[in-house]
């Protein structure tokens, strides 16, 4: 309760400033910016007790913006997210400068209402929409499909002997069962994360691998691709559009995220002898979510 009373300061600080500044001249609104900045400020003092944030609202970087919120929309819905990512925004180009006066944080996607909104295919549906696709956008609906990726996950793969994942706790079942080669990719919230990829779809992935990477944009996010394959806004939209094409309906490419998780799920349970939140905590990992319960809008 203290932690969050000094973030409560740390926020009404910064809404006083903006507001002397003629910026949030309505109340509702300098309310609606007090309380999302509140929620910043305490993730800010998490993180830099924990070493790795800038300790204040004012000293927060782009950058570390764009990671709270992709931290924050595996959690909450878009218009939650788009509030705090406003708020933060106001405070970077009015009293920090650290955002010039016509720039913007990118617009994170929130993870939970694509979870919500999105069901799970089938490997003869993913097989389907596949076909329909041009090689490079199939052979990433299929390479997402047997990881667990996120579309802009598909822009960061890299072999794990070349950029090894962070460390964070991990269960020995993770990964049980399955076979193929490791790579990492760059997660939400600054996460890099181990996956496992079938040493086919690795072996057509190396074949299709960049002299020379890529610099891509993605959603306003600069990103080096070391992979001529679809990925991001792009590969999402030919997903959407094959998947129409192949079944006259779509749940988008997030779906392939909820056909990883109920298959790892029922593989670590029948196959590997875990009960259910042992498995749960496995899948977790595998997918790089922050919190398990999380992940169980995937089993939905």
């Amino acid at each position: 309760m203290a932690g969050w009373a000094k973030a409560g300061n740390q926020a009404r600080t910064v809404v006083k400033e903006l507001q002397s500044k003629g910026e949030l001249a309505s109340v509702r609104t300098a309310a609606n910016y007090q309380a999302a900045l509140t929620t910043v400020a305490d993730w800010v003092k998490s993180e830099y007790q924990e070493g790795r944030g800038p300790g204040d609202l004012k000293s927060m970087t782009p950058q570390q913006a764009i990671i709270y919120l992709e931290q924050r929309g595996q959690s909450v819905g878009q218009s939650q997210l788009n509030m705090e990512r406003q708020s933060i925004q106001m405070v970077q180009q009015r009293l920090t400068q650290a955002l010039g006066p016509t720039e913007r944080l990118p617009v994170i996607k929130s993870e939970l209402e694509q979870s919500l909104n999105s069901r799970a295919y089938s490997q003869w549906q993913i097989n389907e929409i596949a076909a329909r696709q041009t090689p490079h956008n199939a052979l990433a609906t299929q390479i997402a499909a047997a990881a667990g990726l996120r579309a802009h996950e598909l822009l960061t793969l890299r072999p794990a002997n070349e950029r090894p994942a962070d460390i964070r706790p991990t269960r020995d079942e993770k990964f049980a069962v399955r076979d193929g080669e490791r790579y990492t990719v760059h997660g939400k919230g600054g996460l890099i994360r181990e996956v496992l990829i079938p040493r086919e779809l690795a072996d057509r992935l190396e074949a299709v691998r960049h002299a020379v990477p890529q610099r891509v944009t993605d959603r306003g996010v600069y990103y080096q691709q070391h992979y001529q394959i679809g990925a991001g806004k792009a590969w999402s939209n030919s997903f959407s559009k094959a998947s129409q094409r192949a079944l006259e309906w779509t749940t988008g490419a997030h779906g392939v995220r909820h056909t990883y998780a109920q298959e790892r799920m029922s593989e670590l349970q029948l196959s590997a002898g875990l009960g259910y939140r042992d498995a749960l905590e496995v899948v977790s990992q595998e997918m790089g979510h922050f919190r398990s319960d999380i992940t169980e809008v995937y089993l939905r």
